[in-house]
């Protein structure tokens, strides 16, 4: 592996009795795009509370940088480089937009580097600097997902783990947001993606993953997973007739 920036090596993880993830092993290197597909229950945001620390692997492990992760709290792991987008946004709905994003920064010492990023994501945002005496919870889905993803690199990440950053948003609003995931990319973050919108999220990624009941089926670059007729039969074809 050219530059390995997170690893999953045969990650078990269980809920009680129910066998979650099933040997799973990923691989995400440095400067990708990399996106997690699969239907609803299949273990998708399990694999991201596993990364965050939310949930622990009862065997297996989790590597980030070379070190070994899986028994890390999350505060140490964001510490360390890794930042979530979670599914759903959750804000601080009764903050405003600009304490929202100043609590991203908990990690990081205030200075210069806090308002240089704070320049950084009003560039990305110019909506979220517009808003940023607003209180987060009377914004747009949009907005609060703009914010999410703003609070996400104030932590100065080096891999941000986004949990269906297209949900709930206008068709508008998703373009919007998936121009700035690749801006962002562009820009030197590694980005891993558990997203619905198949056609949205290959469009963008360099590689991708299917797990299905916990278990990865299909692995390979973007290009590949477009074309492949499981994924269009199961993904892409679901797309296309719900968007008729």
């Amino acid at each position: 592996m050219a530059d390995l920036l997170l690893e999953f090596k045969d990650v078990n993880t269980f809920y009680g009795d129910m066998h979650a993830l099933k040997n799973v092993n990923y691989t995400i290197e440095r400067g990708e795009i990399v996106c997690l597909l699969g239907g609803n229950a299949c273990g998708k945001s399990t694999t991201m509370k596993t990364i965050m620390g939310v949930v622990r692997p009862a065997s297996g492990s989790v590597t980030f940088d070379g070190q070994v992760i899986s028994n890390l709290a999350t505060s140490e792991r964001v510490r360390r480089g890794i930042a979530p987008v979670l599914e759903a946004r959750r804000l601080f709905p009764r903050m405003t937009v600009y304490e929202n994003l100043e609590l991203g920064a908990y990690t990081q010492p205030r200075g210069p580097q806090f308002e240089q990023d704070l320049e950084r994501v009003y560039a990305l945002f110019p909506r979220v600097k517009e808003r940023r005496d607003q209180l987060a919870g009377t914004l747009s889905g949009g907005e609060q997902q703009m914010v999410a993803i703003g609070r996400a690199l104030m932590a100065r990440p080096r891999l941000i783990c986004m949990d269906e950053p297209s949900m709930g948003l206008s068709p508008l609003f998703v373009e919007q947001v998936f121009d700035i995931i690749q801006e962002i990319n562009r820009q030197g973050t590694t980005i891993f993606m558990v997203e619905q919108n198949a056609n949205m999220a290959l469009s963008i990624a360099h590689r991708a993953y299917v797990l299905q009941t916990g278990e990865v089926v299909l692995s390979g670059t973007a290009a590949e997973m477009r074309e492949n007729e499981m994924i269009k039969q199961a993904y892409l074809g679901e797309m296309q007739v719900e968007a008729a």
